[in-house]
């Protein structure tokens, strides 16, 4: 049996007491002013300035057959000044506008960004990358795709996106998270999930092609 956790309170114990807009732009900014319980007893009053940056899908693409994933890679100016390179191998993602499913969001994204057609999509997890101070949610899933297709640089000019696909073999893109190589968040768990269920994806697709 998998094991359950229940915290002791939920959203019904927060209190949202003041939300002061601070900057309104591709991404919101505003300072919340909140009062929730404490673990020992009593409440306490607290400030925080939270990004309202919408919510997003990432998607691992994965070819059972050759037992390939295909990464791309993009500038990100968050990593100016972090590390080596401010390029990372990152999955394919996008955000999610009104009304649209991951499911929608994975296949234009990948359109987009590989132009990649997805076959079965299937879920990973969901996760808040940084709850400290951003309201994020990802919907991080897998999707199988014939690796044999994926080439050549794409992205929309319109957003300024340059994004060069590469195809690698599962073992060596799993070496490239051991190494460090890899170290974005989102590419991280898919692949490291990945190392987990690639023989489940792999027996799937050879009873599905039988």
């Amino acid at each position: 049996m998998s094991p359950v956790w229940n915290p002791v309170f939920d959203q019904r114990d927060v209190r949202l007491e003041q939300d002061e807009p601070l900057y309104n732009g591709f991404f919101r900014l505003h300072r919340l002013t909140l009062s929730h319980p404490l673990f020992e007893g009593g409440r306490v009053s607290i400030q925080r300035e939270m990004l309202d940056r919408g919510n997003a899908v990432c998607v691992l693409l994965y070819d059972p057959a050759a037992d390939a994933v295909v990464l791309v890679e993009q500038f990100r100016a968050g990593a100016v000044g972090k590390v080596d390179s401010p390029w990372l191998l990152e999955l394919v993602a996008g955000m999610v506008e009104p009304g649209e499913s991951a499911e929608a969001v994975a296949r234009r994204e990948s359109l987009e960004e590989a132009d990649m057609e997805l076959g079965r999509i299937f879920p990973i997890t969901g996760y808040f990358p940084s709850p400290g101070g951003c309201d994020e949610w990802i919907d991080l899933v897998c999707a199988l795709v014939d690796s044999g297709t994926a080439d050549g640089v794409h992205g929309l000019e319109s957003e300024g996106e340059d994004i060069k696909v590469h195809v690698l073999s599962r073992a060596a893109a799993f070496a490239l998270v051991c190494n460090g190589q890899v170290n974005n968040a989102a590419a991280i768990i898919a692949l490291q999930w990945l190392e987990l269920n690639h023989g489940r994806l792999q027996s799937m697709q050879v009873s599905h092609e039988t």
